[in-house]
């Protein structure tokens, strides 16, 4: 398993301290929202290319 605290960071500043992808504010709980409304990982990269 790859580690994934390359991944996903912890910062009580940022986002109350909800797990984000790393170097944003995008939470991994949004990321999973997406996913279970429906939205491809292509439709969330072309909507948030940060997370690439």
């Amino acid at each position: 398993m790859e580690n994934w605290q390359k991944h996903i960071s912890i910062n009580p500043g940022i986002r109350s301290g909800k797990p984000c992808v790393s170097g944003t504010r995008i939470t991994v709980s949004d990321v999973l929202s997406y996913l279970a409304s429906g939205m491809s990982m292509e439709e969330i990269i072309e909507d948030f290319p940060l997370i690439r």
